[in-house]
């Protein structure tokens, strides 16, 4: 900052407001001389722009972002008694794509309002009818239940902090949903906590940087898993190519109906084995019936429904990092083994 001021002095401005769209006083030999800038003009951008002298160069004026307008006024407006007694409310509206970051708000209320005093899990529970917009609850605290009938853009669960998402077909829909995506790129990207079920796939960039949730979909696209750092991810289908690269933390359990996984994991950061453990053989499958509940979905009954066959076919992956880290061994065997020593 020091210095900042100093060079902002030799220059003649007092502040970094007051030297905004002084291009005059830029150096641009290097870069124009540079032979990445070879055949680029630079003047519109360096020279030529004139001013009035009570036109200012630098933005003066406060944007409107039409908060006031947003989705989630509705439901902070209908959730009040959640917010003031902490009582149950259920609250039922249609959705469309132009409604982004639904829930983001009233999350904010409600941390606001109660901090890290948590409200009890679906106080504020939301029925959506339609297909939401990017950011479906973003940051979505603990006490907040968002369930759709339909689908969901990118970036669902974006920072999920505790919340719980539910994602369905609605009840009249003709497809298949193991076969069919139904939430968008970049799901959970960077959730710390809470609970994601889908009934279908995910698309690209599944639970990037997931730190904390847990998760069941029916598939994901390209990079699944990648840099996650916790949680637990399970997908009810095939993934795409460079699956868990850069993950250190965290498990995921990928059933593999095509024998494809093996083709499309990174090795580099992970390993994987079919399940083993009573322990994790019984956290994947409380999940799934977790799933199979909420979603509606005939496919995790299914698997459900005939679990000595499908078992055979899950992989359970986990980071290298963490391997001697489990309070749970990934074999009982080795468990065992370990004992006896």
């Amino acid at each position: 900052a020091e210095e900042v001021r100093e060079i902002l002095a030799e220059l003649g401005f007092r502040s970094l407001e007051e030297a905004i769209g002084h291009s005059e006083v830029l150096d641009t030999r290097d870069a124009i001389d540079h032979w990445k800038a070879d055949g680029l003009d630079l003047d519109p951008i360096l020279h030529g722009l004139e001013f009035d002298d009570d036109v200012p160069l630098r933005n003066m004026v406060g944007q409107n972002h039409e908060l006031d307008k947003h989705f989630d006024q509705r439901l902070i407006t209908m959730a009040q008694e959640a917010l003031s007694d902490r009582m149950p409310v259920k609250i039922t509206l249609d959705v469309i794509n132009t409604d982004r970051s639904v829930g983001t708000m009233l999350g904010h209320v409600v941390t606001k309002t109660f901090g890290t005093d948590l409200l009890a899990t679906d106080t504020i529970d939301v029925t959506l009818n339609g297909t939401a917009g990017q950011s479906l609850g973003a940051f979505l605290c603990q006490g907040i239940t968002l369930e759709v009938f339909g689908d969901a853009n990118d970036y669902v669960g974006k920072g999920l902090s505790g919340g719980r998402i539910i994602v369905r077909p609605t009840v009249s829909s003709p497809l298949v949903s193991q076969h069919n995506s139904i939430v968008g790129n970049t799901v959970l990207y960077g959730a710390t906590a809470g609970t994601l079920l889908a009934a279908g796939q995910a698309g690209e960039r599944f639970a990037v940087r997931n730190s904390g949730a847990k998760v069941v979909i029916e598939g994901c696209g390209a990079n699944g898993c990648e840099y996650m750092t916790g949680g637990t991810a399970v997908i009810l289908g095939a993934v795409g190519s460079n699956f868990g690269a850069g993950m250190t933390g965290g498990m995921a359990f990928v059933l593999d109906v095509d024998d494809s996984f093996e083709r499309r994991a990174n090795p580099e950061s992970i390993v994987w084995q079919r399940l083993d453990s009573a322990h994790w053989e019984g956290a994947l499958r409380a999940l799934v019936e977790e799933h199979a509940a909420a979603t509606g979905s005939k496919w995790s009954a299914e698997v459900l429904a005939d679990w000595d066959r499908w078992r055979t076919r899950f992989w359970q992956v986990c980071p290298k990092e963490m391997i001697g880290r489990l309070a749970h061994p990934l074999s009982d065997r080795a468990a065992e083994a370990v004992a006896a020593e």
